[in-house]
């Protein structure tokens, strides 16, 4: 068979593509992680100033902020001071939120802060949203404080020039963290919630890295043209709405487009080991991430301010990604035709190769077929090493893979992916041919981009422009065989469609979900090898040579020692200590009715620390239906408290009425019912019940629930439609979070955290009722 390359310099050749695409890499990943310098204090009125927006921040993000804590009171209200002192309307919603889920209902009183700036010729509002309150176990400098001052630095902003035309109204939201209770309250029972517009969302999940436009509504087109245009440094892409759309988070954004608002959502990712901890704290926060947020925030509030809102109605979405900073666009409508001429490239270039007798087609449908191989061969390593990191180092298991510095960790899966591409490519290059490999492998990145842009085309580009650019280099490459350097040249060219999108893709997902899910990533590094076969057969003598066998040993050893080498490295650089703490689960668990106290803990491993408190898995002490899963237990100090209070007002059949109440003046009660529920509603303080219907039932323990947050002094009246008409048993929970004043309660070490699972750090005193 002939040679698809004839070049007496071939090694050159492909060491210097390697180092052009990996330039590509490179500067990619570069230009994507940029954010702007920040911009002081003394910058013009008319600009953000990321040091005027912490001066802020630090009046009201020091300490956490829970759903009905004093906390969140004193922040509110300094919230309202400040907007009101900048000129703006302001008013304080107060409302029960709530949020279904499996076998789950979800009850709080909100206090949103609402702020309108009137335009001079509405054609419709602009809604600017974040949330102010904060989980429990941090300040919540960066999720979601940051966003919040950046509302009120753009607001000053904003005054400088005058009014824009439509109405800014901004909405910052309560219990957010509690199931995006201040979002279904405002959209539920707020006139401006039931008028719709456009809403720019701000959140974050990490403290660092640039501000992403990860979300958009649907039939987007006109909106990210208005994002594109206005924003001076844009990131995101369109592959992120496809698969947030795909995945179970919500933010505010998702109730608030799920009642009629279009727009846009952005949030700052990286770091996400630091997400709900103690150290999302204004000391670690990126100032360049503020500032980035809020450029983007003041520069899409003025463009959206004075557009006319009702030219932005389209019928489609659009793709956008950008190649070092300059955004491409285009109409989805034209993603499956990119897709179809993908293939057709594809096809013509398998043509050309049967007519030069480069490849055969039966060995080519082979080849296509064989490399499903290094693809379940790459993931499976990718999910092992996973699992022997979590075995060397218990602490990684409660961080879901989300570590402090994964580098190392990433790029062993690169190697690992490198090591099951070489294992499947140097056997079968002789016997099938390279160009059979090369256009077989090829031919699953048009498949993707095809499936892709039938059921997810914001992200079909991905592997369109690897598979365009693949086919028609390769195309080239053949065309132009009799001058070997532009053969070279065009086929090498060729790969930097893969480049540009699939590196960038398989860095991001293994940030966004950690190395848990590292397969994912695994996936998407071997379409990259596939793309670079071309490539790497320039690394190897001509086929009719062959590779000897020493050669063929020691390539895959060598990408197997250096994943090896990596993961080693990780392991040293990616310890514990106090800049970066291990986590540890711990809650105090008083059963009223025997008076058995316990510590528990879900941790598998717990460290040194926890198994001060427990010492077993003994589910006897605890209350029947608390316990989900197997968690570690230990016997403690009883504490002389109440249990909650569970009063039975009315029943009819499969319905009953309950007044809930915590006799220690708790602020959160949980209520777990042993069989399924159906419907759920809540009142407080007389106030209209809030009624919402319940599928499914929960896993792991008893299969209702239902949580009262922010519960006042009088309590609340709750009625439940359950499954069946007989005996009903609740378990009452009635939850305070801290546990320093216990008896017996050691504090955490330096270097240990308290874990950001809800259930942590609570002191959770419980009763038994049957009805």
């Amino acid at each position: 068979m002939r040679k698809l390359i004839d070049t007496p310099h071939r090694l050159v050749a492909g060491i210097m593509a390697l180092l052009v695409t990996s330039s590509v890499v490179v500067g990619t990943a570069m230009t994507e992680a940029a954010t702007p310098t920040p911009v002081p204090a003394s910058a013009p009125a008319d600009t953000f100033s990321s040091d005027r927006a912490l001066s802020r921040l630090k009046e009201f993000a020091t300490e956490p902020r829970p759903l009905g804590s004093a906390a969140s009171d004193r922040a509110k209200d300094y919230l309202v001071e400040r907007l009101r002192a900048q000129g703006l309307t302001v008013e304080v919603q107060r409302a029960v939120g709530a949020r279904t889920g499996d076998g789950l209902a979800i009850f709080g009183r909100t206090d949103n802060v609402v702020a309108t700036l009137p335009g001079t010729n509405p054609s419709g509002t602009v809604l600017v949203v974040a949330h102010y309150d904060s989980v429990p176990t941090g300040p919540g400098a960066a999720d979601d404080a940051a966003a919040v001052a950046a509302m009120l630095e753009t607001t000053r902003a904003l005054a400088v020039q005058g009014p824009l035309r439509n109405d800014v109204v901004l909405l910052i939201t309560d219990g957010e963290e509690d199931g995006l209770l201040g979002a279904d309250a405002f959209a539920r029972e707020h006139p401006l919630g039931r008028r719709g517009g456009v809403v720019l969302n701000w959140e974050d999940r990490g403290v660092s890295g640039p501000s992403l436009m990860f979300q958009t509504s649907k039939d987007n087109a006109r909106l990210i043209e208005l994002f594109t245009d206005a924003v001076p440094r844009p990131r995101g892409d369109s592959s992120m709405v496809e698969i947030y759309r795909l995945l179970p988070n919500d933010t505010d954004f998702t109730v608030l487009a799920k009642a009629g608002f279009s727009g846009l959502n952005s949030a700052f990712v990286e770091e996400p080991a630091r997400y709900h901890t103690a150290d999302d704290s204004i000391a670690r926060l990126s100032r360049s991430s503020l500032q980035h947020h809020g450029t983007n925030m003041l520069a899409l509030t003025r463009a959206f301010g004075q557009a006319d809102l009702r030219t932005l109605a389209t019928d489609h979405d659009s793709t956008y990604f950008a190649v070092f900073g300059f955004v491409i666009s285009y109409s989805n409508v034209l993603v499956l035709p990119l897709a179809a001429l993908a293939v057709l490239l594809l096809a013509g270039l398998v043509a050309v190769a049967r007519r030069q007798a480069v490849l055969s087609l039966p060995r080519t449908l082979v080849a296509m077929v064989s490399a499903v191989v290094p693809v379940a061969v790459s993931v499976v390593l990718a999910q092992a090493m996973w699992t022997a990191l979590v075995a060397l180092r218990p602490g990684y298991e409660p961080m879901d893979g989300l570590l402090y510095r994964p580098l190392s960790y990433e790029l062993a899966i690169m190697a690992l992916t490198a090591l099951a591409l070489l294992c499947w490519y140097l056997p079968l290059r002789r016997r099938l041919g390279p160009a059979a490999l090369a256009v077989g492998s090829l031919a699953w990145l048009c498949v993707l981009a095809v499936l892709c842009a039938v059921t997810a085309p914001g992200a079909a580009f991905v592997f369109t422009v690897p598979a365009l650019l693949g086919a028609l280099g390769g195309l080239l490459a053949l065309v132009l065989r009799r001058f070997p350097v532009w053969s070279v040249v065009t086929m090498c060219a060729g790969t930097v469609g893969a480049a540009l999108t699939l590196p960038s893709l398989a860095f991001g997902s293994l940030g966004a979900t950690g190395l848990t899910l590292g397969g994912i990533g695994a996936v998407l590094f071997t379409g990259y090898g596939f793309a670079l076969l071309p490539v790497i057969e320039l690394l190897f003598p001509a086929v009719d040579r062959g590779v000897g066998r020493l050669t063929a040993v020691a390539v895959p050893s060598t990408a197997m020692a250096l994943a090896l080498a990596l993961v080693g490295t990780g392991l040293a650089v990616d310890g514990f200590d106090r800049e970066h703490p291990e986590s540890a689960h711990l809650a105090y668990v008083l059963d009223a009715d025997t008076g058995v106290a316990s510590w528990v803990s879900a941790d598998a491993e717990p460290a040194g620390w926890t198994r001060r408190h427990v010492t077993g898995h003994d589910l006897g002490r605890l209350p029947d239906g608390y316990a989900r899963g197997n968690p570690w237990t230990g016997p403690a100090r009883a504490i002389d408290v109440e249990g909650p209070r569970v009063k039975l007002s009315a029943r009819k059949g499969d319905v009953l009425t309950l007044h809930v109440a915590s006799a220690r003046a708790a602020s959160s009660v949980t209520l777990r019912l042993d069989q399924p529920i159906a419907e759920v509603s809540a009142s407080v303080s007389g106030d209209a019940p809030v009624a919402v219907p319940v599928t499914g039932t929960r896993s792991g323990g008893w299969p209702g629930e239902i949580r009262l947050r922010d519960l006042p002094a009088g309590g609340a009246d709750v009625t439940v439609r359950v499954a069946r008409t007989g005996q009903v048993r609740i378990t009452a929970m009635d939850e305070t979070h801290g546990l320093s004043a216990l008896p017996g309660f050691t504090p955490r070490p330096p270097g240990l955290q308290a874990s950001i699972r809800a259930d942590g750090d609570l002191v959770v005193v419980t009763r038994a009722y049957a009805f």
